[in-house]
């Protein structure tokens, strides 16, 4: 039987992580005819051969080398013929019926190219997955709302649980959980591969948009979204890249501001090398 989705995992290093996420779906499979394909970045934790033992039906594309997120979500998306591309962390849980919703959404709505899920942690507070385009402003206020989110402020906690409690049609949502039409991907040209990691969604959102097309947000479906813990094992480096993609976000999108935040960042010390 042909799949209708596609689910794209990319994974470095992350285990454990990928072991709960691949259980979570096996678990609970979703009712389109589906396929799974797992893009490995290179990892030496033994991930690539835990898949194949466990779950053989999984199609394991590794890779020679870590070629980011952005790149290697676009080996897995060149690598299906699915209608529906799901781009799905390796740190994140689907419970049962969760991806069923987000494709019965994004089905019903043919203006509307990419559908995004409510995430949540596991003590079940809803993540800021979903806002406007970045720009200076924007990203400030996006930054200040989710450090207050992180610290667990009730103010903070209350407000993002009322944003994403209704539906709404953002510039973006996060690629932790992404679901796209193929048609519409491949108009946009898939995702820029400039961005190693963070900020490829956003980008790919805005391509999306250009061509007339809408970006969705939608609480009909809710993914566990179990960040942090791969930031906390190789903080530097994660910092290193946010801050690469960050100044080639702005060097494309905003030209004018990139000198001033490449300045910025070095007065502060975090300019990448």
């Amino acid at each position: 039987m042909t799949p209708e989705l596609a689910i794209v995992i990319v994974s470095f290093n992350a285990r454990a992580d990928l072991e709960r996420c691949l259980s979570s779906i096996d678990a609970a499979p979703p009712a389109s005819p589906f396929e799974i394909i797992l893009v490995d970045n290179a990892s030496t934790d033994g991930s690539p051969e835990l898949v194949r033992a466990r779950w053989p039906a999984v199609r394991v594309l590794p890779q020679a080398r870590n070629l980011g997120f952005a790149a290697a979500c676009n080996v897995g998306i060149r690598a299906t013929c699915a209608e529906l591309v799901l781009l799905l962390n390796g740190d994140t849980i689907a419970p049962p019926g969760a991806l069923d919703g987000l494709v019965a959404r994004l089905r019903a709505s043919p203006d509307v190219a990419v559908a995004g899920p409510r995430l949540v942690d596991e003590g079940g507070i809803p993540e800021l997955s979903f806002g406007r385009m970045i720009a200076p402003l924007a990203e400030l206020r996006q930054k200040a709302l989710a450090t207050r989110l992180a610290r667990r402020a009730p103010a903070a906690v209350s407000r993002v649980r009322r944003l994403t409690s209704a539906e709404r049609y953002p510039d973006w949502v996060s690629g932790a959980c992404l679901l796209v039409r193929r048609a519409d991907a491949e108009a946009a040209g898939l995702l820029d591969e400039r961005f190693f990691l963070y900020t490829e969604d956003v980008d790919f959102c805005a391509a999306i948009r250009r061509l007339g097309r809408r970006v969705l947000f939608t609480p009909a479906a809710e993914i566990v979204h179990l960040r942090g813990r791969s930031r906390a094992s190789a903080a530097g480096a994660t910092e290193r890249a946010y801050r690469a993609s960050q100044l080639a976000f702005y060097a494309k999108h905003h030209p004018g501001w990139a000198p001033w935040l490449r300045l910025y960042l070095r007065l502060r010390g975090k300019l990448p090398a």
